[in-house]
């Protein structure tokens, strides 16, 4: 069995940050979103991947290299454009042959990974296999019908008017039947083969198209809410670390990791939280759910539930919370505006001003 992750997204709802790097590797608890998804492939048995690139690709590979550092052996696919899900699985057909495959969004997160699915499949072996999960407002996602008996029915793809609140989750199992599929559909109203289309071509010609509706943790981390939501459930499973320097002036309550190399003078950390390898923390408070990254300064400033990236200087800002701040960026206090009152005022009268 191989896998097929998808990482040529543009990450239009991640920008400004993705206008300089690949969302799949904006990192939550300090480590890219998409090498949770290789760590999860990996432990569920599964050595040989493709992976789909696009404009992004450089930085992907230089992350990623041939996988042997994830137990992996990683095959790039190029995408010229990004032209929908069954697109990538149209290009990738030579390299996945006559396999089964696992295909796995590279920007989604699933809590305690895919393994228990994989074993499902391989033990049972539909034609297809997906994965849905409860949403609030389905109208953003792929979106499942099922019958009485829990059997799919029916796939729409961002629908104005979902018929159930089931999103699919961006993991789907397949045999290779779904290769005549990707090639029976036509481009959406969107211009992309929709994966939704393919599978519902698939349902249509009666294959086994079977689902899994996972009451755990799912997040696609298209959006800084999602990533720092995705930032919080990770750092709640954090193990107390102090490699780094606290010096006798800090404190550091609970959850808290303070990499090697790394600094704390005269500030306190609350955690869950952590600080990554070279970063100095002075003179500041860190709180709950927030991931620094390495060769950061804080100084000075409050911070919480929040994700720094490498190289950031944050000094003097008071208070920030729930924000996403790029690489090499520089936060500092505004330069002090004189304040003034302009003022047209009848005969006689009285006015009184706040100084």
């Amino acid at each position: 069995m191989k896998a097929l992750v998808l990482s040529g997204g543009a990450g239009t709802r991640l920008r400004p940050i993705t206008h300089t790097s690949a969302k799949q590797l904006v990192p939550v608890a300090n480590k890219a979103v998409l090498f949770y998804g290789l760590e999860s492939i990996a432990e569920a048995g599964i050595t040989e991947v493709g992976m789909i690139v696009g404009d992004t690709a450089a930085e992907i590979q230089d992350a990623v290299g041939d996988g042997t550092g994830f137990g992996l052996d990683i095959t790039y696919i190029p995408q010229e454009r990004p032209l929908g899900l069954a697109h990538a699985v149209l290009i990738a057909r030579d390299y996945l042959g006559d396999d089964d495959f696992v295909m796995y969004l590279g920007d989604n997160f699933i809590v305690g990974g895919i393994t228990d699915l994989v074993d499902e499949f391989r033990a049972n072996r539909p034609d297809a296999q997906i994965l849905l999960t409860r949403v609030q407002d389905p109208r953003a996602f792929g979106v499942a019908e099922l019958d009485d008996l829990g059997q799919v029915i029916g796939l729409e793809e961002k629908p104005e008017h979902p018929r159930s609140d089931l999103a699919l989750v961006g993991v789907y199992l397949f045999t290779p039947v779904i290769h005549e599929a990707v090639r029976a559909i036509t481009p959406s109203r969107r211009g992309e083969l929709e994966i939704t289309h393919a599978i519902q071509h698939l349902i249509d010609s009666r294959a086994d198209v079977r689902c899994t509706v996972i009451k755990g943790y799912w997040k696609d981390t298209g959006n800084v809410a999602d990533m720092l939501e995705v930032n919080r459930t990770v750092l709640e499973g954090l193990a107390r670390r102090i490699d780094g320097d606290v010096d006798d002036a800090s404190e550091t309550v609970g959850r808290v990791v303070v990499e090697e190399g790394a600094r704390i003078v005269n500030s306190r950390i609350v955690g869950p939280a952590v600080v990554g390898a070279g970063t100095v923390v002075a003179d500041s408070y860190v709180g709950p759910f927030t991931s620094i990254a390495e060769n950061c300064r804080i100084t000075d400033s409050e911070l919480e539930f929040s994700i720094v990236l490498r190289d950031a200087s944050i000094d003097g800002v008071g208070r920030i919370e729930s924000s996403l701040i790029g690489r090499h960026v520089e936060v500092t206090p505004a330069p002090g505006v004189p304040s003034a009152h302009r003022l047209v005022l009848g005969d006689h009268s009285k006015v009184q001003i706040h100084t």
